[in-house]
């Protein structure tokens, strides 16, 4: 089943408290992944998942705020990336990679011990 999205607008979230409220009540509900505060006044819930009742969500929320309207339900939009992966070309000559190769020294120079 693909993800949808559901908006509901709740009237009186006007403190953080009235907020983590709502989100509690929102992430409760089974098939809910995810759930944000949206807005201008951060007056709307949304809601992201699968098989999410949303007739329920909003009576619960009502029953908690007392006016929770459902602005909208919808599928996500599935954001298609394209990668391009680096061709990364090393420079061969008789079929070994160029690449720095560490030179050792070895110094027997009694001030400077290791152990």
């Amino acid at each position: 089943m693909a993800k949808q999205k559901i908006v509901i607008k709740v009237s009186i979230m006007n403190s953080h408290k009235s907020r983590s409220k709502a989100m509690k009540i929102a992430v409760g509900v089974s098939g809910v992944e995810s759930a944000a505060v949206k807005g201008d006044s951060k007056d709307q819930i949304e809601v992201t998942g699968e098989q999410i009742d949303a007739a329920k969500l909003t009576c619960l929320l009502r029953k908690k705020f007392c006016h929770a309207d459902l602005v909208s339900v919808g599928e996500v939009e599935k954001k298609e990336e394209k990668k391009e992966e680096a061709i990364v070309a090393w420079p061969c000559v008789a079929g070994y990679p160029h690449y720095p190769v560490p030179v050792c020294e070895i110094r027997d120079d009694p001030s400077c011990s290791i152990m």
